[in-house]
């Protein structure tokens, strides 16, 4: 039986979210100019999150994007059949700062196939990343603007988010040790 070990609750994922909007108004003066855009599973319920608090910051709606980068990633042919989600991008990207959402960095390649993706969608002014939990292991030189937690893994390790809004009784971020 794998061991688990709650890193963040309900509470701290709340005061990470809070703490990332604010720097993402901080680093971005003109509120207008900036879109979010998740990544499924666990990002593009983070974007939706941080668009709430950044709209009350910015005091305007802060547009909010689903892309699906499944497809798009280098390493198609080492997994079964992708499971593909939808994406809705219902804005322009071009010209705009778009700050793409994910839950978990770790090997950089997620974030690589969503800049691949998001090019099919225009050209946007600058790309900015927020991650819930930057967990190291890098397999490209891909780093997060904005990190709710940084925590060191063992490769054999895994980090589990479970959101309300995936169904789960509660929010938290899970280590599991194998």
């Amino acid at each position: 039986m794998p061991e688990s070990t709650v890193i963040l609750d309900a509470v701290a994922i709340q005061r990470v979210l809070t703490r990332i909007a604010h720097e993402i108004a901080e680093r971005n003066e003109v509120g207008a100019e900036v879109v979010l855009v998740g990544i499924p599973v666990g990002g593009d319920h983070l974007a939706r999150r941080l668009s709430r608090i950044l709209s009350e910051i910015w005091k305007q709606t802060v547009p909010v994007g689903i892309l699906d980068v499944s497809m798009h990633r280098d390493d198609l042919d080492q997994r079964v059949a992708p499971k593909v989600h939808p994406t809705v991008i219902p804005f322009d990207v071009t010209g705009k700062t778009v700050v793409l959402v994910d839950d978990v960095l770790f090997s950089g390649r997620t974030t690589r196939a969503a800049m691949d993706a998001l090019n099919d969608f225009g050209r946007p002014r600058k790309i900015q990343l927020a991650v819930l939990v930057d967990r190291g292991h890098r397999d490209l030189p891909i780093k997060a603007d904005f990190v709710g937690k940084n925590v060191p893994t063992a490769l054999e390790e895994k980090i589990c988010l479970l959101l309300v809004e995936e169904g789960s009784s509660r929010d938290e971020v899970i280590l599991k040790k194998q």
